[in-house]
């Protein structure tokens, strides 16, 4: 197995604009562009758009969860909902342009599920989506027609956990697919890593990771897609220990607070001594009393 680190910063969606030319706007959440550019990276573009807009009441499912399928392929799509919120709907946008409902513009109910028999024309960005217009996660569906994918996830990867891509050959005849070719994978462009079993694992993904992949193998060359690599949040840690309190005081400031203080305490100590004369000697005359009071008896 051959690993070369990929030198070249692995960059966020918005470094594509250094390999195209791109004129966007964005209308009503839509991408609108006037480009020349391959159906891959218009749809990672689109992806990136929608996922933008997404929400936290529903996710988008997707079976088996890869970004890339051979033609004719069987792919079903749902909406996980969270309780209470009725009204989703799996939608996409191809490179035809528009939003298409399902089952209404395409597919059909399996279930719950929106399943397809993958053609190329399938290729686009899929979502789920509300009455009132709220967005779900979105993902980015190729479908090919030549004679090799790439297997990588469609829904974003938790960094931390591993990921294995692999580089697959379908043989258009017997239908039958295999990765147990010697594949280069490559990821914004460079080339990451050459492997004997046509399969690329990364223990343990990181941000850096996240990026355009593609493979080749002997038999041909796979398109690219975008995985996303999503940051978990921090658990909320223990309450820091409130601060001990500790008394501290300069000697200067020492020493004038015994100034102060100690008039009154001298005052305070004669009174003490006097008070406690003052019941010595009264107890002592009455002592003296009582004698002569016996010795008169």
């Amino acid at each position: 197995m051959q690993f070369r680190s990929n030198v070249a910063s692995r960059r966020g969606i918005l470094n594509l604009s250094n390999i195209i030319n791109v004129h966007c706007t964005m209308l009503s959440s839509k991408m609108l562009c006037s480009v020349c550019l391959s159906p891959s990276i218009f749809l990672v573009l689109n992806t990136v758009i929608y996922s933008g807009h997404a929400q936290i009441n529903a996710s988008l499912s997707i079976s088996p969860d890869r970004s890339q399928f051979f033609e004719y392929e069987s792919v079903s799509l749902s909406c996980e909902v969270q309780r209470g919120s009725t009204g989703w709907r799996v939608v996409r946008n191809t490179l035809k342009g528009g939003t298409e409902e399902c089952p209404t513009d395409w597919g059909f109910f399996k279930g719950s599920s929106c399943t397809i028999s993958a053609v190329p024309s399938d290729s686009g960005v899929y979502w789920c989506e509300s009455g009132s217009g709220e967005h779900s996660n979105a993902v980015n569906i190729t479908v090919h027609d030549g004679a090799v994918i790439l297997e990588s996830p469609a829904i974003p990867v938790t960094e931390g956990y591993f990921v294995t891509l692999r580089c697959v050959h379908e043989d258009k005849k017997t239908k039958k697919t295999s990765s147990n070719f010697r594949a280069d994978f490559h990821n914004d462009g460079s080339l990451i890593m050459t492997n004997t079993t046509g399969e690329m694992t990364i223990p343990a993904v990181s941000k850096s990771d996240e990026g355009l992949y593609k493979c080749n193998n002997p038999k041909g060359e796979s398109p690219e897609s975008w995985m996303t690599v999503t940051v978990p949040s921090s658990a909320p840690g223990p309450d820091p220990s409130p601060a001990v309190p500790v008394w501290s005081i300069s000697l200067p400031r020492l020493l004038c607070s015994l100034l102060v203080v100690s008039p009154y305490l001298l005052v305070t100590i004669i009174l003490v001594v006097k008070c406690n004369s003052r019941r010595s000697m009264a107890r002592a005359q009455s002592d003296e009393e009582k004698k002569r009071c016996t010795v008169i008896t």
